[in-house]
Parts: structure tokens; sequence; C-alpha cells
């Protein structure tokens, strides 16, 4: 299995190292077996498979299971802890080292709230420290949301000077309390990537993006590209199809030359209902 060391030199600005992120033990399998060295995880998929909702802090025992299992199958997984399930760094810090026992060669912890704010940076940056501090092995990617946040259209008053200062400012914080790493989501432009590929003294971590391929994004510097909830949508959505054209007597091995799947959007997932108390 990688180990963290590994895991960490994968991470080489201008030959990103494409990460597929799972949802469940099955797809981490299945992208293992496919030459993927490591596996990331998708909090969405992760939630939404546990009935819970995305992003609330409410999947720390479900991450640590799939963790478990994915080890035992020689599987190394980068764990997607939200904002670390817990507001105390020190507890932060102890499940950060928990995972790392088992196996596991990287986390990902993300500075925005469940309301849909971004977090104080203090508090984030402890976080980070924490994790640094119970598990130095461990590749700590500190993930900061203001773009993600404002595709979303909650920080729409912001202009992009500004959050581009925002996410150089946080990110400067957290690699400096430790972090190994920084990702920025969100749908970027070229002339975004490349400043803060500049302006950003560690390896950027981008989403995969509609519009710019793999080579241009090495090109732009990038060091890892996640593919996010993307992969779990569109087994939804490819699911979906295929139920709807059994249902309509089409052969669902073929399907019509140039036809795709819609995908499904992150905010249709993320409102699936929820079991009532």
């Amino acid at each position: 299995m990688l180990t963290p060391a590994e895991f960490r030199s994968l991470h080489r600005p201008g030959a990103p190292m494409l990460l597929p992120n799972a949802w469940d033990l099955a797809s981490a399998r299945w992208f293992a077996a496919r030459g993927h060295r490591a596996i990331g995880t998708t909090s969405l998929g992760v939630a939404v498979g546990a009935g819970k909702p995305d992003g609330a802090g409410g999947i720390a025992a479900e991450s640590f299971a799939l963790t478990v299992e994915a080890a035992r199958h020689g599987i190394a997984l980068s764990v997607d802890l939200e904002a670390g399930f817990s507001d105390d760094p020190d507890e932060v810090g102890r499940f950060a080292a928990e995972l790392a026992a088992i196996g596991c060669v990287g986390v990902n912890i993300e500075d925005s709230t469940a309301d849909g704010e971004l977090a104080d940076v203090e508090l984030a940056a402890a976080k980070v420290a924490a994790i640094a501090a119970a598990a130095p092995a461990l590749y700590v990617n500190a993930r900061t949301d203001g773009y993600w946040l404002a595709g979303d259209g909650r920080l729409d008053e912001d202009e992009p000077a500004d959050r581009f200062d925002e996410a150089v400012t946080r990110a400067g914080r957290y690699l400096a309390a430790g972090a190994s790493g920084v990702f920025v989501p969100g749908v970027l432009d070229p002339k975004t990537i490349s400043a803060l590929v500049s302006a950003i003294e560690a390896p950027l971590n981008v989403l995969v993006q509609p519009e710019l391929p793999l080579a241009r994004l090495a090109e732009l510097g990038v060091a890892r590209v996640s593919t996010g909830s993307l992969l779990f949508r569109i087994a939804l959505g490819s699911a979906t199809a295929a139920v709807e054209a059994l249902l309509a007597g089409r052969d669902t091995t073929s399907p019509p030359v140039g036809a795709r799947p819609a995908v499904p959007s992150y905010a249709e997932v993320a409102a699936l209902p929820l079991a009532t108390p």
C-alpha cells in the first residue's frame, strides 16, 4: 500500500496527480483496480450513502469505517474530514492520528461551516496545526472555500480580487500551521489558477475544471486535481438513465451515439430527503 511519504511525492506542480474520490468501499476498490495508487473520499457520497447531510460533521464514523475497510484491501485513502467533525482542535488531531494509524495517507480539511460561511481563520488554522502535530506523516490538504461558496451564490457581494486575497491569506495561515498543500475548490479560470499557483508556496489542488483538461492544468502549475463529488453524481445519473432506458424498452448497453446521461448537480443530490427523527 502507498505510504504517506510516497503520497506526498505524487504532488508535483506541473505534473498533477488525478485523485478520484470514492464514496464507498466498492468504488474505492474499483478505482484502485484501475491503477490509481491513492483514492480520495467525497463527503457528499459518504453522507448520502449514510442518509446524512453533507458538511454537517456527522460522518466521522462512516469515514473511519471506510478507511478501515480500504486499508484491509491495501487501498491508500486521503480522507475528507469536512471541517474536522469537531470544533475542538484536539479532537480533530486525535481523529486524524487514528486514521493515520490505520493506514490513511492524507486528510482534507475545509474552512467553511455548515451554514455556508467561511469559518474563523484562527480556528481553522488551529485544526490544521492539531492534525500536523498529532499525525505528522499525513499529507494535510487545507481547503479554503471562498471561491466555492461564491460559486454557490453565497458570497455574491465579494469582488473576485477580494476572494483571491482571502484565499491567499488563508492559505498562508494554514501552511504556517503545518498544512502540506492547499485546495481551492470552485470553477476557476486559467488566470486565477496561475495566480494562485504563484502566490501560494505549496502544491495547489483544484477540482476537475469543466473547460480545462488535465494537460492545461499541468501547464498552469497545478499539483493535484480532485474529482470531488463528480464521479458519485455521474454514477447516480448513469443509473437513472439505465433505469429509464429499461422502462422505455431500449438497450442499456448501447446508448445512442453522442448521448450522455444527465449528471445531477451537487445541490440536487445534497437535497435528497433525510430520515425523519
